[in-house]
């Protein structure tokens, strides 16, 4: 873990440099996983199968007996826990319903929006350090009220031919339709071609590791839509004097803990919480199970000091971070100035966890510096809008020389005509 402390301005650059991995690297591989499933389908997703998750499967497709037995097996605080955050989820995601309106432009003109869901989703949920159950409510809860017709779940399976159970009942509850046993760049591969067993989809949503991320971005390019570009998860944790250290410390680790390429970034402009968080940061290290995974994430996390609170206010900008922690007196003020970040979480109450299962927000958030173009999932991201208008006989006659001025201006003669004849009509 790095401390550094007035940095100048030309400085900031390499100190926002994340721990990404090139996947342009692995396209080669990726190419050839994607073109064989996409040509041979079933047979191709097992023989990939059986070479990275290590099992030999007779069938894809997760049945309506393994989805009961999965609940039996999921405790009742568990259950209840995921039907909590299921629910405040659900509600803050019904508030985002689109109410579209016909606006009169002028005369005679009108015009109006629709909003349709896009009718067959794909989710993928990783199976690998953690089981992600908590991915399957953010995704499928919002796709569920959207009103996809489909929604499609593929996670890798154990070498036994399991699925993690809390994966499968979130799925249960949350709205999924049907659920495959395929990891990977497989899965990606046979949500975008469709195969025998699984459907096409027309938008796949999801983490995953480098080589997932390296699938999707392949296939976004003419085969399906992805949810948005993908990196190692991040934070930017913003505290003063006020600041509760051992709070700031568990933020710190929380987020380092998801993975060794996770990245925790400390920015204040005071020098003196610095040791306390450090040593905050040290005690609680020694009590967390993840511990070694959390170490290769404190490799590359950062403590900046910085002179000046427009300092840590263009930095956060600049950096737009994955989540964003506010952990100041102020945090209102620094909060009405952060115009880049995924997620924000402000005052002492407020930890990322909250966020990432059961406040209700979203946590498929934008990495990498993306929050600067993208949002978060959210319900729009599973829905699909279609513009209307309707122009009477007077409408065309008012707006008609409008448009015969533009076409023509354009040198496009036949989008002229198409008025001039309805401007004429008798």
């Amino acid at each position: 873990m790095e401390i550094i402390k007035y940095p100048s301005r030309e400085e900031w650059a390499s100190l926002m440099e994340r721990p990404a991995l090139d996947v342009s690297t692995l396209f080669d591989t990726v190419r050839t996983v994607l073109e064989e499933i996409r040509v041979e389908g079933d047979q191709a997703v097992k023989r990939y199968g059986e070479k990275f998750d290590k099992v030999k499967l007779s069938t894809l497709e997760v049945s309506a007996e393994e989805l009961n037995e999965a609940a039996s097996f999921v405790s009742d605080d568990l259950k209840k826990a995921i039907k909590t955050a299921k629910a405040n989820i659900e509600k803050f995601h019904r508030s985002q319903q689109f109410v579209g309106r016909k606006i009169e432009t002028i005369s005679g003109v009108f015009c109006w929006q629709k909003a349709l869901s896009i009718d067959k989703i794909g989710l993928y949920i990783p199976g690998g350090t953690a089981p992600l159950f908590s991915t399957v409510l953010m995704l499928a809860v919002p796709a569920s009220i959207a009103g996809c017709k489909e929604i499609i779940l593929c996670s890798p399976p154990d070498q036994e031919g399991k699925i993690h159970p809390a994966i499968l009942y979130a799925a249960s509850i949350a709205g999924v339709n049907r659920v495959f046993k395929v990891g990977g760049i497989q899965a990606v591969a046979a949500m975008s071609y469709g195969t025998e067993s699984i459907p096409k989809v027309y938008k796949i949503f999801g983490p995953g590791n480098q080589y997932v991320t390296a699938a999707k971005q392949l296939v976004s390019l003419k085969d399906v839509a992805i949810d948005m570009p993908a990196g190692p998860s991040e934070v930017l944790i913003i505290a003063d004097e006020k600041a509760d250290f051992g709070f700031v410390a568990s933020d710190f680790l929380s987020q380092a803990e998801h993975g060794a390429d996770s990245q925790s970034i400390l920015v204040t402009t005071s020098e003196k919480i610095v040791e306390p968080v450090v040593q905050a940061i040290h005690e609680q290290l020694k009590q967390l199970p993840r511990k070694e995974i959390i170490e290769k994430s404190l490799a590359h996390s950062r403590i900046i000091v910085l002179k000046e609170q427009q300092d840590v206010i263009d930095f956060t900008n600049a950096y737009a971070p994955e989540h964003l922690i506010v952990q100041t007196e102020d945090y209102m003020y620094i909060a009405d100035r952060i115009e880049n970040a995924g997620s924000v979480f402000l005052g002492p109450y407020t930890p990322e966890s909250a966020g990432d299962y059961a406040s209700g927000t979203n946590h498929t958030l934008p990495t990498n510096g993306y929050a600067k173009s993208y949002s978060g999932v959210n319900l729009d991201s599973f829905i699909k809008k279609i513009t209307f208008q309707e122009i009477t006989s007077d409408g065309i006659n008012g707006l008609g020389e409008t448009i015969q001025v533009m076409a023509r201006n354009e040198q496009l003669e036949a989008h002229c005509n198409a008025v001039t004849l309805r401007m004429n009509k008798k």
